[in-house]
């Protein structure tokens, strides 16, 4: 698929994107709060990390995930019959205040019939210089690396 066929089905799936994300997070006793996405959903946030998970966990989660979706959708576009995917990441973090992340490590593992380095490579690419709206969020000196995995089928 040449990149302006890509652009294209891309538009119209951006398109649909919410300019404004509004929400509220509601105080629940000592550092423990709940916040609820203005679609519904609940994220339970907790300082001690018993109750919730921390800010600094789903603020990686979500750059991953966005770039996950991004990949996939370009993928399946280019023909790639996805089996499965997967991504392993971790994140590392100043170690003073303020403790924003320093670098993410982000591998993709994949298993699909159609998949290429060229095509996967081309996703990842797509995904960082242009489409991803949680990376393009980020400070601009934190290193992100993404690499990948194509696991054979044992079709």
């Amino acid at each position: 698929m040449s990149e302006k066929e890509l652009e294209k089905t891309v538009k119209g799936w951006k398109d649909t994107i919410d300019t404004e994300n509004k929400g509220s997070l509601e105080w629940e006793r000592e550092l423990i709060f709940a916040a609820r996405t203005q679609r519904g959903y609940e994220i339970d946030y907790d300082a001690g990390m018993q109750w919730g998970c921390s800010p600094t966990e789903t603020f990686l989660a979500s750059v991953v995930g966005c770039m996950a979706i991004d990949v996939t959708f370009f993928l399946k576009k280019m023909h790639v019959e996805i089996k499965t995917f997967k991504v392993d990441y971790s994140g590392k973090r100043n170690a003073t205040p303020p403790q924003y992340y320093k670098s993410m490590d982000m591998t993709i593992k994949v298993s699909a019939n159609g998949i290429t380095p060229k095509k996967i490579e081309r996703a990842i690419s797509l995904s960082q210089e242009k489409y991803c709206s949680v990376y393009h969020s980020l400070r601009e000196d934190i290193k992100v690396t993404v690499d990948y995995e194509i696991i054979e089928n044992s079709d």
